[in-house]
């Protein structure tokens, strides 16, 4: 980050310059406005409305503790955060402490990355000025221009591309680096709408194949009970499940602590020993990444042998599992028990034939089958990495008829698995500012991106085009916001790269960021954004939670930063939207409007903005003392509420699927299918080693990267079992090369037997770092990773590589 120069002048017309700028000064790395008031302190200048206005009581050293949520990087979790302010600058930062910690209303504890954000904060590489490249894209080279000159610039192309190709051609992509209202994604959607649209898209990176499977078994996503009925188990299955590090909900492990301290008994399904398995856990089962479906099928086949199955609440709420129950007119296919038993294919799917796909011996698939069919109620919760894989609708699928078949849906303490939304209303929202109806209708599946720049024109139904039959125009313009998807977390970053190198294919690149990503390097205009705690935010749960969080304007904005939507609202007034667009609001008054929307929706309660803001306690909660129980209703009386399915019905096999005429890779019925790249495929004779890239706990998938203190802790390594590491000479600590035909990497290896032999686990999110022969030196795991889609879902695959390591002579 260069020095902030004093002696700078903006260029007339550029009153934002010529104001702010000079009345703030550099100090320890961090811009800011001195000056602190007594009770109830100002920071900043500027009108009266600007100033920053910190709640609570002034220390006698200074310092004023402020309470209010961590940034929204879409970590898996919203925590509160106490943050020590002093002389404008945060000097510490601890978490939650409200009083009366209990199950009904916990405190919402930060990790280490909340705990550490001084070090994002004021890191020295933070964005500071408008830039526009002058070297190739991709290079990372950029001049300084004022915002005048960036804003015409963009007004400028969205015009042009807009009046030459189309509405269609313009793409505002999928990013997820911030929920807080006013900064974000959502900020330029709400412009785009307003411009006539952009090219749409559906379904996520993150839960592409879990939200698109679990409404064909049950008809909608929220399949899940509050936490705190979680207390009422005593068999929870944690099936690829790593919330230690991915949280998937702020204490969703002081959930399961409590669940254990009741007597429930913990299993971790997963190819690696993850901190959840340490530490929530009572048993580590090691699985071959991509084989969840084999073992499903194998612990069904022992259930239903053994009578451990619901056979009453099958019978009443179930179509599909027999012959006997199979759907009107489809009365001689393939019934999910003729597939268990192999009626079919001739292959029962006993645990001997799951040992040699799962690496798990058959005695141990026998015990949890038991135990899983035995104990009531139990839970099984399904992780979302092994949803990230070839036909991953299977393992969601499968995960969802073994809660049925024992019995466990609709019960306390049991889960009726897929992506289980909250019970009853679905959860928290997480973006409720108002974005509008998108004019263009065309939408792709978000995974397609780089097809539709390539062959936009061609694409149709048959690639999970909805909403038109053909696109008008390929991708030609970008509006990157909060998302590092350009290039680090998209798959086959070096494809990506060619895709976007060519100015040909797409003609113009916008990039919003804090900092220099990746992504950011192959912007054409590079815009700097400030941080969601120098403006006004909002948010709620991250899918659990009956919480709203306040994120109060603490800090001034360094140099030349603006929100998203300071920038959108500056570029709506130059395409003549301004007034359409804010509404008259400020930043503030968004967030104010935010709390009103959820006093109207679910939270009739909540104080208004002033009120929480005075409370300094940075959350307003809703204590859960009778924990909702999806799918409770349909159970008792399944005439009387019946599911959204064909048949009403929990469909464990279903007309919808079969319908489709694709039962190769989207069968009726879940089955285990060997995928494209795999250990038992032609291509392990040349890469014989399967990788994984999990979410890892120094990282916010590419957010917190290069962050000193994280990275201490957790340094980017490639894990490699001792088997596979010994017969290549590979010791802790060495160099090596980790490559398929895709490309390859080169980091340090950590050696451990904390992950399964034949796999290697690359923690994804790490910033791309080529050399000029193309060599990451970082360690970005989608260096490795294939494009393929998703049969069904249209879904990224990126945990389905096969790969080889060699040491680094």
């Amino acid at each position: 980050m260069k020095e902030f120069d004093p002696n700078y002048r903006a260029p007339e017309g550029n009153p934002d310059e010529q104001g702010m700028n000079r009345r703030c000064f550099l100090k320890t790395g961090a811009l800011f406005a001195g000056g602190m008031a007594a009770f109830g302190s100002l920071l900043g200048c500027g009108d009266d409305r600007k100033r920053i206005r910190l709640p609570g009581r002034l220390e006698p050293d200074g310092t004023v503790i402020v309470r209010g949520g961590c940034p929204a990087h879409n970590c898996g979790g919203r925590c509160v955060l106490k943050f020590f302010i002093k002389e404008g600058e945060i000097v510490r930062i601890e978490t939650d402490d409200r009083p009366g910690d209990d199950i009904s209303d916990p405190q919402l504890r930060a990790c280490i990355r909340g705990r550490a954000y001084r070090r994002r904060q004021y890191h020295p590489e933070r964005l500071q000025y408008p830039m526009r490249r002058t070297g190739k894209r991709g290079e990372g080279k950029f001049e300084r221009i004022s915002w005048d000159e960036a804003l015409d610039m963009m007004a400028s192309e969205l015009q042009r591309v807009k009046k030459k190709y189309g509405n269609a051609s313009i793409l505002v992509p999928y990013g997820t680096g911030s929920y807080t209202q006013t900064n974000g994604r959502q900020t330029a959607a709400r412009l785009m709408n307003l411009f006539g649209g952009s090219l749409g898209f559906y379904n996520s990176y993150s839960w592409a194949c879990i939200s698109r499977a679990t409404p064909y078994v049950y008809g909608t996503g929220i399949t899940g009970n509050q936490r705190q009925d979680w207390v009422h188990s005593r068999y929870i299955i944690m099936w690829g499940w790593n919330p230690a590090e991915m949280r998937d909900g702020t204490n969703t492990e002081y959930f399961l602590k409590k669940a254990r301290e009741n007597g429930a008994r913990i299993i971790c399904i997963d190819p690696r020993m993850s901190m959840s398995a340490t530490a929530l856990a009572d048993e580590w089962i090691p699985i071959r990444p991509g084989t969840d479906a084999a073992l499903m099928s194998a612990m069904a086949y022992v259930i239903i042998s053994e009578d451990l199955h619901d056979k009453e609440f099958i019978r009443r709420c179930c179509v599909g599992f027999d012959k006997s129950q199979m759907p009107e007119g489809l009365e001689g296919e393939e019934s999910y028990s003729d597939y268990i038993f192999g009626k079919r294919d001739g292959q029962p799917k006993t645990p001997e034939w799951a040992e040699a796909i799962t690496g798990i011996p058959r005695q141990t698939i026998l015990r949890i089958a038991r135990e899983y069919g035995s104990i009531k109620p139990a839970m099984l919760y399904q992780g979302y990495g092994m949803q990230r894989r070839a036909y991953g609708e299977q393992p969601v699928l499968g995960g969802c008829v073994l809660s049925a078949i024992t019995g466990n849906v609709g019960i306390p303490g049991g889960w009726a698995s897929g992506i289980a939304l909250q019970a009853e209303d679905g959860g928290p929202f997480w973006n409720i500012f108002p974005t509008g109806r998108n004019p263009v209708s065309a939408t792709i599946p978000v995974f397609l991106w780089t097809e539709a720049i390539i062959r936009g024109k061609e694409m149709g139904p048959e690639d999970g085009l909805i909403g038109a039959e053909k696109l008008d125009s390929n991708i030609k313009l970008i509006w990157c916001v909060a998302s590092n998807i350009l290039i680090n977390q998209h798959a086959d970053t070096n494809r990506s790269a060619k895709i976007l190198k060519d100015e040909n294919l797409v003609e113009f690149i916008a990039v919003q960021d804090q900092f220099m990503t990746p992504s950011a390097k192959f912007a054409d205009l590079l815009l700097p954004v400030c941080t969601q705690l120098e403006m006004w935010g909002l948010q709620d749960g991250w899918k659990y939670g009956d919480e709203v969080i306040l994120m109060p304007h603490l800090l001034e904005k360094p140099a030349e930063t603006k929100s998203d939507y300071e920038i959108a609202s500056e570029l709506a007034e130059r395409l003549g939207l301004k007034n359409e667009y804010t509404l008259g609001r400020d930043e503030r008054d968004w967030i104010e409007w935010a709390v009103k929307y959820y006093k109207n929706t679910r939270f009739p309660d909540i104080p208004d903005l002033e009120r929480l803001h005075e409370m300094n306690r940075g959350v307003y909660t809703r204590p859960i003392h009778e924990p909702k129980v999806a799918f409770a209703d349909f159970r008792r009386d399944p005439g009387k509420y019946p599911l959204n399915t064909p048949s009403g019905k929990i469909e464990i096999f279903s007309r919808q699927l079969y319908d489709m005429g694709k039962p190769e890779t989207i069968p009726a019925v879940p089955k285990y299918i060997q995928e494209w790249e795999s250990p038992f495929g032609e291509e392990s004779k040349k890469f014989p080693l399967q990788a994984i890239g999990h979410h890892y706990m120094s990282r916010v998938h590419s957010t917190h990267d290069g962050i000193d203190w994280l990275e201490e802790a957790f340094p980017q390594r490639v894990f490699m079992n001792p088997i596979d590491a010994t017969p290549r000479n590979i010791r802790d600590g060495d160099y090596v090369t980790v490559f398929n035909e895709r490309g390859k990497i080169q980091i340090r290896c950590r050696i451990t037997n904390k992950i399964m032999p034949g796999v290697v686990n690359i923690p994804q999110g790490a910033w791309w770092k080529p050399d000029k022969d193309g060599t990451d030196h970082r360690g970005n795991v989608n260096v490795l990773t294939s494009h393929r889609w998703t049969p069904l879902a249209f879904g990224n695959a990126q945990h389905t590589i096969m790969v080889e390591v060699r040491k680094v002579m």
